[in-house]
């Protein structure tokens, strides 16, 4: 295959009409640059170029290969600034894959800020309910980084980003929205919307309950984990949720477990993160969880009554 040299030398002495001019443009000497002319015809098996007494001209066959040199020229010269912007975070594609629950209270904001820092940088986004799926994208490198709860495998390069507590989500006026906290011994056979198979908090909390020994009764299971808080508002039951499932104006109650409940939330990526990944990582560190005010205040040992909700800050 012709090399990237040999078809720039072919390019200057088409440009300049000369040997010993086309070694002075790309700072070569001219027995140096008359090599890779030659290797070129011997890979064309051709004469591209032919010597007057006035300079070389190119022959048909030199005048189309020039065309397509010019192409190959720049197409690399494009690669280059492609991987340097990308090393810059200048440009190129993030492919992220994140929990779906935590779209919204972690992600958005950091994306809404690259939108606006880093416009050449196109960013993709992957929602799943279970960790296992998106390990795969990870490790099938259809993703750049997954954000979710701290996996236990070890294949993967795993960095904390932020922790979210587990609450307990319930009509107003329920026996367990009285309690400023909720201990999970609570649950012994209470009514709970719980969330369905292919969710993986389902495995999770099934796990957590058996370890606490405490039966709750299932009474509806959704897939979806921002459902599960609201079904549980509506008077279905009490649902045990991450935070971040509950919403700007959540209409019930919400109450922390005693003790505090948290699980670790952490960027996973195949191996060390490149530059556009590790500075999307460190936003989402510094960003951290966005909880809304009026379930933060409803947290708070001091906070007021339940179902006050109250704008996001």
């Amino acid at each position: 295959m012709a090399s990237l040299r040999a078809l720039e030398c072919l390019v200057a002495v088409a440009d300049s009409g000369s040997i010993t001019q086309a070694a002075l443009l790309l700072h070569s000497s001219q027995p140096a640059v008359s090599h890779q002319l030659a290797s070129l015809e011997r890979e064309t098996r051709t004469v591209l170029l032919r010597r007057e007494a006035r300079g070389v001209k190119l022959t048909p066959a030199g005048r189309a290969a020039v065309a397509d040199a010019r192409r190959a020229i720049e197409a690399a010269a494009s690669a280059v600034r492609s991987a340097r912007a990308v090393g810059q975070v200048a440009a190129g594609v993030l492919r992220l894959a994140c929990a779906q629950s935590l779209t919204v209270p972690l992600l958005a904001g950091v994306v809404r800020q690259w939108h606006r820092r880093y416009p050449e940088v196109a960013i993709t986004l992957r929602e799943s309910t279970a960790m296992n799926e998106a390990l795969g994208l990870v490790e099938s490198d259809e993703v750049d980084v997954a954000v979710l709860t701290a996996p236990s495998a070890g294949r993967f390069t795993i960095t904390a980003v932020a922790e979210e507590e587990i609450v307990l989500a319930a009509p107003v006026g329920h026996s367990l929205a009285g309690q400023e906290a909720v201990r999970l011994e609570d649950l012994e056979g209470v009514p709970l919307v719980h969330f369905a198979p292919d969710n993986g908090l389902s495995t999770w909390l099934d796990q957590s309950f058996a370890r606490a020994g405490v039966h709750p009764e299932t009474v509806m299971r959704t897939s979806v984990t921002a459902a599960a808080p609201q079904l549980a508002a509506a008077g279905l039951g009490v649902a045990v949720c991450p935070v971040s499932a509950v919403g700007l104006g959540f209409p019930g109650a919400v109450r922390p477990f005693s003790p505090r409940w948290v699980r670790q939330l952490v960027a996973v990526t195949s191996a060390e993160p490149d530059p556009l990944v590790a500075r999307f990582i460190g936003d989402l560190r510094a960003h951290g969880m966005r909880v809304p005010r009026g379930v933060r205040t409803q947290l708070a040992q001091d906070g007021p009554p339940a179902g006050t909700a109250r704008p996001s800050s």
